[in-house]
């Protein structure tokens, strides 16, 4: 495993739980809002902590924290991602994974440990839209199994995008909706300009209020539960 970053106490990671976020190292995605380039561009990648480091912590914080988050970067490009979870799990500490789904095999294995209480996977945009936001092609179908695999594995989920003007619209919601239909739970996460991100030369804007409510309005045809970060 290599960790770039450690959140130490975080209220907002995993759900109703107060948390540590572990930041691994490496993304195939190359998104033009994502603000870690030093986890996602090989040039620039952050100097991994020891995983000693790691593993003191936890240790220190047993009873105090409830859970761990494992965010990226793109967490399963690890292939020891699952013998690492289960270190955690071994802890004491209730799971959340968060990932892009891009590799639904292993996807597929880590919730079949039975070691994740939890996990957010990014929805990036309609499916036929995907490559143009990411930068990656011939993605759609490890996406769409991925979501499958999460809305019928029994364990809790939620399905995230961010908005970022103008790489998604208002329009693109029932492209989003119709991909995820009947899914637990959606979250609009509206793009916020971070002091770096992966391509600085890409001028991005939020959504205004209006257009985030309509937004989750069209959301509300196919999810149940849908909110507003």
């Amino acid at each position: 495993m290599l960790i770039g970053g450690l959140a130490k106490c975080s209220l907002v990671d995993v759900p109703g739980k107060v948390a540590a976020t572990l930041f691994t190292i490496g993304c195939p995605f190359r998104c033009f809002y994502c603000h870690n380039p030093e986890l996602v561009i090989p040039a620039q990648y952050a100097k991994p902590i020891p995983l000693e480091t790691i593993f003191s912590f936890l240790q220190s914080r047993i009873g105090k924290l409830e859970a761990i988050c494992i965010s990226g970067g793109e967490p399963t490009l690890h292939p020891d991602l699952g013998s690492f979870i289960e270190r955690i799990k071994d802890l004491g500490y209730f799971v959340k994974l968060d990932t892009m789904g891009i590799f639904p095999d292993r996807v597929e294995a880590l919730l079949a440990t039975g070691n994740i209480g939890y996990v957010a996977m990014d929805i990036k945009a309609p499916i036929d839209r995907y490559d143009q936001i990411i930068n990656v092609k011939n993605v759609e179908r490890s996406i769409e199994r991925s979501i499958n695999l999460l809305m019928n594995s029994g364990i809790d989920y939620e399905f995230r995008t961010t908005v970022a003007k103008p790489l998604l619209s208002v329009a693109d919601f029932d492209g989003i909706g119709t991909l995820i239909r009947g899914a637990k739970r959606y979250f609009i996460q509206n793009y916020v300009k971070p002091p770096k991100q992966v391509d600085p030369t890409v001028s991005l804007a939020s959504l205004s209020q209006d257009e985030l409510l309509q937004a989750q309005e069209i959301m509300h045809s196919y999810v149940d539960c849908v909110e507003i970060r």
